[in-house]
């Protein structure tokens, strides 16, 4: 291959990288080694403006803060895709396991493709196209010193082609993650300790040291997030990120964010529990960037809970209704709780006790001094705490009471059946 052609081929990508993935700091060069990957975002965490080493909570959390990983509840697999400018495109795998007593584990991959680069001697005759490829493979573990502290860490593999050439390389990453109280945390990583540095043809080339910290506050009862992060690549200097999220209902959060380079949002859309669809979108001059992913989430640590009937009437046929109760914790539970709460927030019934929750409790529609509670729609949710001091929440569901209209039905006997009766 040319070195020409190498050179501009790499100059062209470098820039579409700067353009694409933002920073402050993509000025000052068409592109560092594996920039690509320190500065990839899911579609959850661009729509927070990547501010997501506080939090991390997700399979590809582990790009920003491997401890993040101890605090996940649930084990989850994760998949996105990215669609960038010149048929570049990002995939990503993820699938984490939370511990309890063994440590938190996950493996995720992300690969990077582009588009056909022209391929051209010094004549500036053109030779074809060429691509390239990256891809970094990690292996991830976390291991909780407290139920508010925890240490992760990264193996990293990271391949590298580019026409005939390819390298590879392996690096570590390591990150903490503290919660100072259940809603605010702290967050920092060291990336790219010692590597990966990759050689293709005689220069060989060290993605350089970044370290990433900032702060995570949830609010509003859990139903919003704000996260605020501060990042420094070394030779490329500092980047400012942050980022709120709101969920508007059980199923739908949308979110907004800035990275001091321009703006992003995105929403999700949870179908049940356990499935999940991400969507977020970023400014850029070139256009939009966009980010799809979708998640799985099963077993692990859990609470939950389901009213059937959904809708009942305690002055009809169905005058209770039957809630399942279901947990699993880290530690062994020693209470729990459940909440009836109506449209102004108001908690109208709790139920709660010791250790692990029953299999079902009823609700007969009635607040806490027994009187009957007016027709509407009512919101529960059950919450359990273990005996190391973590809190698992489960999803919030509702249920109705309806009074109004016919329970039952009423037999008609014809005046003719009637009158032979007599």
């Amino acid at each position: 291959m040319n070195p020409h052609a190498t050179l501009r081929a790499g100059l062209l990508f470098g820039v579409a990288l700067a353009l694409t993935l933002p920073s402050t700091a993509r000025s000052q060069d068409a592109g560092q080694p594996g920039e690509w990957l320190g500065r990839y975002t899911s579609a959850r965490s661009l729509g927070l403006g990547g501010a997501f080493v506080a939090n991390a909570n997700d399979p590809l959390g582990v790009l920003w803060n491997p401890a993040g990983l101890s605090f996940m509840d649930q084990n989850e697999v994760r998949f996105e895709n990215a669609q960038l400018f010149e048929e570049t495109s990002i995939n990503a795998f993820g699938f984490a396991v939370p511990g309890s007593h063994w440590p938190s584990l996950g493996v995720s991959v992300v690969s990077l493709g582009s588009g056909g680069f022209q391929r051209t001697n010094e004549m500036n005759d053109n030779l074809g196209t060429f691509r390239e490829g990256e891809t970094a493979y990690l292996l991830s573990a976390s291991k909780s010193l407290s139920p508010r502290f925890a240490l992760g860490v990264n193996l990293k593999l990271v391949q590298q082609t580019l026409e005939s050439y390819n390298g590879g390389g392996f690096g570590i990453d390591a990150g903490g993650l503290f919660h100072v109280t259940p809603n605010l945390g702290f967050g920092l990583a060291l990336q790219n300790v010692g590597g990966p540095s990759i050689t293709l043809r005689d220069v060989s080339e060290t993605y350089p040291t970044a370290v990433r910290g900032g702060a995570s506050l949830a609010v509003l009862d859990g139903r919003g997030l704000m996260a605020l992060e501060l990042d420094h690549v070394k030779g490329l200097g500092a980047t400012v990120r942050g980022g709120v999220e709101y969920w508007i209902q059980p199923g739908i959060g949308l979110r907004m964010g800035y990275d001091g380079d321009g703006g992003s949002g995105g929403f999700s859309y949870r179908f049940r529990p356990q499935y999940q669809i991400d969507y977020a979108a970023a400014d850029h001059p070139l256009g939009l960037t966009q980010r799809l992913g979708l998640s799985v989430r099963f077993g692990g640590f859990f609470a939950n809970s389901d009213a059937e009937p959904a809708v009942f009437s305690p002055t009809g046929e169905h005058a209770v209704t039957r809630i399942t109760l279901a947990a699993r914790t880290k530690a062994d539970p020693t209470t729990w709780n459940l909440d009836v709460v109506d449209k102004s927030d108001a908690v109208v019934r709790r139920f709660g006790g010791q250790g692990q929750p029953p299999s079902h409790l009823q609700w007969d529609g009635k607040d806490e001094t027994g009187l009957p509670l007016p027709d509407g729609t009512y919101r529960y949710s059950l919450v359990v705490h273990d005996a190391a001091g973590r809190i698992v929440q489960g999803p919030v569901r509702t249920v109705e009471i309806s009074t109004t209209g016919p329970q039952g039905e009423v037999p008609l006997v014809p005046l003719s059946d009637a009158g032979a009766h007599r």
